[in-house]
């Protein structure tokens, strides 16, 4: 699979799995769902509380598998340095997330305020390396 075709795939596909490294190096894994900014980088939303964001902030790096809603057949795995990007600064790249994978939302102010409420923070990165790049 080559740089088009991932990203095309991850357009698309929004089922995947997070896995950033805990304090004792070991894999932590999170369901998320990913989406793609207008600059081809990785985006996906999540709590400013969560496990992934704390391991994030001491090693930012990631690896994610991202499958179809199929689960077997045809996936990716895409690799790269996160950045974290907290509210307010977060706010449009959260909108812009929730657009592309479920379209639009019935009261963008509800939207907001729960983003705030929740405290959500982005995680955005530029893809790395992608894999697979042969089928076994």
């Amino acid at each position: 699979m080559d740089r088009d075709e991932a990203m095309q795939f991850l357009a698309v596909n929004h089922a995947g799995v997070l896995s950033t490294s805990r304090a004792d190096g070991k894999p932590q894994l999170s369901p998320v769902t990913p989406g793609v900014d207008a600059d081809g980088r990785v985006v996906i939303s999540t709590r400013e509380t969560a496990m992934k964001v704390r391991n994030l902030r001491r090693d930012p790096f990631a690896s994610l598998c991202v499958f179809t809603d199929a689960f077997y057949g045809a996936w990716l795995q895409a690799e790269g340095t996160v950045q974290i990007i907290e509210l307010p600064a977060a706010m449009e790249i959260l909108v812009d997330l929730y657009r592309q994978v479920r379209g639009e939302h019935p009261d963008w102010d509800q939207f907001r305020q729960a983003m705030v409420d929740q405290r959500r923070v982005a995680l955005r990165f530029a893809v790395d390396r992608i894999g697979p790049t042969v089928s076994g």
